[in-house]
């Protein structure tokens, strides 16, 4: 009867091997496993990142000349064309730029929104009014969802903005 001792799995290689201390350094410092590990978590560097390596390094005269290399991603050389290395810088530059939606509105800004819509609202409630005494239809406001907001189905009843009608009115009831 042979027993099986613990082992251990490693995500990275899809391996599993024993799980004792010396099973353990010799995978883990292993040429494979450190190659693998770092081609994962190079998926998620930014242009930056990559474009300083890159910058650093030659350019593999094997790959300029037949566009393959023996080594593939495990080259000490560049293999980036200029026009890559372009579009790498480009896509660098455009990182480092704030971008709209991911701004972080000021309170300038939102007491320049509050301003224009009770500009609107004051307009409207003048015509409105006008209007209402001509055609006694009121005017329903109108309310969005603030941006990153979930969809209104996923949200709690709370935080649902009122019906376009308004409340329904509901029967006095006395507290306590």
């Amino acid at each position: 009867v042979t027993v099986m001792g613990k082992r251990y799995y490693c995500d990275f290689c899809d391996r599993s091997f024993p799980d004792n201390l010396p099973g353990r350094k010799k995978h883990l410092n292993g040429v494979l496993h450190q190659r693998i590990r770092k081609l994962h978590y190079d998926r998620f560097r930014d242009a930056a990142a990559i474009l300083a390596d890159e910058a650093v390094k030659k350019s593999c005269k094997k790959f300029q000349r037949t566009g393959e290399c023996d080594y593939g991603n495990n080259c000490r050389f560049s293999h980036m064309t200029p026009d890559k290395l372009r579009a790498l810088q480009e896509q660098a530059e455009a990182d480092k730029r704030p971008k709209v939606e991911d701004r972080v509105p000021t309170l300038e800004d939102w007491l320049a929104k509050r301003s224009k819509k009770n500009q609107l609202c004051q307009a409207n409630t003048d015509s409105s009014s006008q209007n209402l005494a001509e055609n006694s239809t009121p005017v329903h406001t109108v309310y969005t969802l603030p941006p990153g907001f979930p969809p209104l189905h996923e949200l709690p009843p709370s935080l649902h903005p009122p019906p376009p009608e308004g409340w329904p009115e509901q029967p006095y009831v006395e507290w306590g």
